[in-house]
């Protein structure tokens, strides 16, 4: 069997000068793709074209290509170019509803009939039209790409109206309930209980999932550094090495964790760091022994996957006697509610939470907006610390 890019050349039975360029196998299938001229010169030149193409895009078009063989293809390709959160959506997305609907049904006969299979298809599972919704982006995004490089003479998705998108109320936690849970969580009777800090650190600040999983204890003085989060990162199948584009900044901690920067330098926050929760963090310091990561949350002496806080924040609330469909992520909601409560500045809140839809969002360079962010977690931090009475129990952790 000939190499990639390795090429045959002979005439066919209709006399014309044939060429078989070899191409990527797909599930150990061959591939091939044949080029005919009418003369000898131009199917050499041809074929040096086309060789030159495989080399650059890494495969070619075949006039037999399926939806399954194009959705592998762009998969491979749109990994050198978006972060792994976004990669891991559309993997989920074309493995799930796109290969499954249409994925036999050949590229270039791919028509506005179905993309709409696709939507119905996820609807007629029970979900939503949201995930409908994506798919289509999903479909429209990586038909583009097939566009660009000449294997479609038109997007079959742009002829196609999206899916509307569903309507959802999330849940977050009221005042009283966050109240509620601060008590639970920082109640260390019997004994100390760390994880009570990570989840103070996560509805204190509004901060991602990943931020408070990935902090780091030298980046925890008077303010908190969320200049870093931790992923797990998927990995490619041929070198073992992250499957992520070349400027993606990252560092190995154990496993598939990794401490990656936020996708924009606008993400990586500063923000002040004031009572109660300097307190709690002082506390969970002196209690918890450092580890070979630097961190500052652990569990069992190891770094905390994204998906086991999240088991284990609705194992807390249900601990707490809290029966809301609360996801960790959507603490940040709470977050928010808190922070209007408390009378914050609108521009200041979306510089406390890292939101990006605000072009007034600003860093925390600048000294006046370090004077409005303390000020404003001063605001804030009053929610949590009512003045002392006989009853009170939301007092900070006494120290060690």
């Amino acid at each position: 069997m000939r190499g990639k890019g390795e090429g045959s050349i002979f005439k066919d039975s209709r006399g014309l000068w044939t060429g078989v360029i070899e191409l990527p196998s797909l599930n150990g299938e061959r591939r091939r793709k044949k080029i005919r001229r009418k003369n000898k010169a131009d199917l050499l030149q041809a074929m040096n074209e086309a060789k030159a193409e495989l080399e650059r895009l890494g495969d070619l078009p075949t006039k037999n290509q399926t939806v399954e063989q194009w959705f592998t293809y762009w998969l491979k390709q749109v990994a050198k170019e978006i972060r792994p959160n976004t990669l891991d959506g559309y993997r989920r997305t074309v493995q799930n509803h796109i290969i499954p609907a249409i994925g036999k049904v050949k590229l270039d006969k791919l028509t506005a009939t179905h993309i709409r299979r696709v939507h119905d298809s996820i609807i007629a599972k029970g979900l939503s039209s949201t995930t409908a919704l994506l798919a289509h982006r999903t479909l429209s995004v990586s038909l583009k790409m097939a566009v660009r490089e000449g294997r479609i003479g038109r997007n079959p998705a742009a002829l196609t109206a999206p899916p509307r998108k569903a309507r959802s109320t999330l849940e977050a936690l009221t005042l009283p309930e966050a109240l509620a849970f601060m008590k639970y969580a920082l109640d260390d009777q019997p004994a100390y209980r760390p994880e009570g800090a990570l989840w103070a650190t996560a509805l204190l600040t509004g901060a991602r999932r990943g931020e408070v999983l990935g902090l780091e204890r030298h980046r925890i003085t008077d303010v908190l550094d969320l200049s870093w989060q931790l992923l797990r990162l998927p990995l490619s199948d041929t070198d073992g090495r992250p499957d992520v584009p070349v400027d993606y900044e990252y560092r190995h901690l154990t496993g598939g964790l990794y401490l990656t920067r936020p996708k924009s330098s606008k993400s990586w926050r500063v923000i002040p760091l004031m009572d109660p929760l300097k307190t709690i963090l002082e506390r969970h310091m002196s209690e918890t022994p450092e580890n070979e990561w630097g961190l500052m949350f652990t569990k069992n002496g190891r770094p905390i996957g994204p998906d086991q806080a999240s088991r284990d924040w609705r194992t807390a609330l249900a601990e707490a006697g809290l029966e809301k469909n609360v996801r960790l992520h959507d603490v940040r909601h709470t977050t928010v509610d808190l922070l209007y409560a408390a009378g914050i500045p609108e521009d200041i809140i979306m510089t406390i939470v890292g939101h990006s839809t605000r072009a007034t969002t600003r860093g925390y360079q600048s000294a006046q907006n370090r004077d409005r962010l303390t000020a404003a977690y001063a605001q804030f931090s009053a929610l949590f610390t009512p003045p002392a009475s006989p009853d009170r129990q939301l007092d900070a952790p006494p120290a060690a």
